[in-house]
């Protein structure tokens, strides 16, 4: 096909636009329509619970929820993630809890990283093997070709997802996991999610190649231009990609063009840079609202059932962020009894000094001022 023209089977409207077999069943795709309404409501609760100063940060999501939740509904069980910090859609679609990820917003004791990251930076072994997410531009990439590269060396037929931005390909780290994906010919495929700017970088600038799947040939595999905004197509390029990946083709880089209709992160005014008609535009193209129709068409939606679950997905989220609110703060020894079995005599020393320090400061987490270590 070519290479500028992207993959689509539903028009902006829901309509099919020729004749095709839907590799959803109906069950997967009302989970698909729940699993992007679940990420706007997260969304919302996060931007409510950042400017009223409970939480620090969080990265918005709306208008690429198609890409992530027709990628994840294309994954096998055993087979792997390594995401991109706006990829939220991926573990709602495959089960994760509202209240799990509230855990790693607040940084409290029950989140996964003990609050040693950022908001937004999940990592999650049940119910999916989700590889923590990073801030450095593009770091995921090698890492998920060194995981790829362990299933072909212990025989499994599992295959690897890696997602990242526009502004991710132009890391190190595209260029060299790519380039080792291809010589190795790892089962993993390399999904870019072109979302029109990278902070304020737009795509105009930040290649001067036609389109980004294009590079794909550079490295000996396949690429693909995908519409970002049809699940259903994200979802057949993704799936075929994976499934040649697991049968020892090899990888393969798509491109999904979609758009990001908010900003970088809750740090960035978009407006500063973004120009309505722009959002206007890609509004048009909304993601909902395309599978929306789509399921209208097949009998699937009513508005009644869209209303209640939206209510539902509000108070779930509400009910989850409370929750994780009300959690204590990662413990004081957690700095030193997640990194040693068998705690070195100098960080012994450091940190009974820290809890000195802390009993005489009045820090209750100290509890009498003893190393517990």
């Amino acid at each position: 096909m070519d290479s500028n023209q992207p993959l689509s089977v539903i028009d902006a409207g829901g309509q099919p636009r020729a004749e095709f077999t839907c590799g959803l069943s109906d069950d997967e795709l009302m989970r698909c329509f729940t699993a992007m309404l679940a990420v706007r409501s997260f969304d919302d609760m996060c931007m409510k619970l950042q400017r009223g100063g409970r939480i620090g940060f969080s990265v918005p999501n709306r208008g690429v929820e198609a890409t992530q939740v027709g990628s994840a509904a294309a994954l096998e069980p055993d087979d792997y993630i390594f995401p991109s910090y706006r990829d939220f859609g991926m573990a709602m679609y495959m089960g994760v809890k509202p209240v799990d990820m509230f855990h790693n917003m607040f940084g409290n004791a029950k989140d996964s990283a003990q609050g040693r990251q950022m908001p937004v930076h999940f990592s999650f072994v049940e119910p999916i093997h989700f590889f923590s997410i990073s801030s450095p531009i593009g770091t995921q990439l090698p890492q998920a070709v060194g995981a790829a590269h362990a299933f072909q060396l212990q025989g499994k037929p599992h295959a690897v997802l890696t997602s990242f931005g526009d502004g991710g390909t132009s890391s190190s780290g595209f260029h060299s996991g790519l380039n080792l994906a291809g010589v190795l010919k790892a089962p993993v495929v390399f999904l870019c999610q072109n979302n029109g700017w990278a902070i304020s970088c737009p795509s105009s600038k930040q290649t001067a190649s036609e389109n980004y799947a294009i590079k794909a040939s550079a490295y000996g595999m396949p690429g693909v231009k995908v519409d970002g905004n049809d699940v259903l197509a994200v979802h057949q390029a993704v799936s075929e990609a994976l499934e040649r990946a697991r049968a020892g083709g090899g990888p393969s880089l798509i491109e999904a063009e979609t758009y990001r209709m908010g900003g970088h992160s809750t740090s960035d005014d978009p407006s500063k840079y973004v120009p309505k008609e722009t959002l206007e535009k890609w509004a048009d193209l909304d993601p909902i609202k395309r599978l929306r129709g789509y399921l209208n068409l097949r009998g699937l939606w009513t508005q009644e059932w869209e209303d209640e679950l939206v209510a539902r997905l509000a108070s779930e989220h509400a009910s989850a962020a409370k929750e994780a609110e009300s959690e204590t703060p990662p413990a004081l020894e957690s700095i030193f009894s997640d990194v040693f079995e068998a705690l070195p005599a100098h960080l012994r020393r450091q940190g009974e000094a820290v809890f000195d320090l802390a009993r005489r400061k009045g820090d209750a987490a100290a509890g009498d001022g003893a190393f517990p270590l």
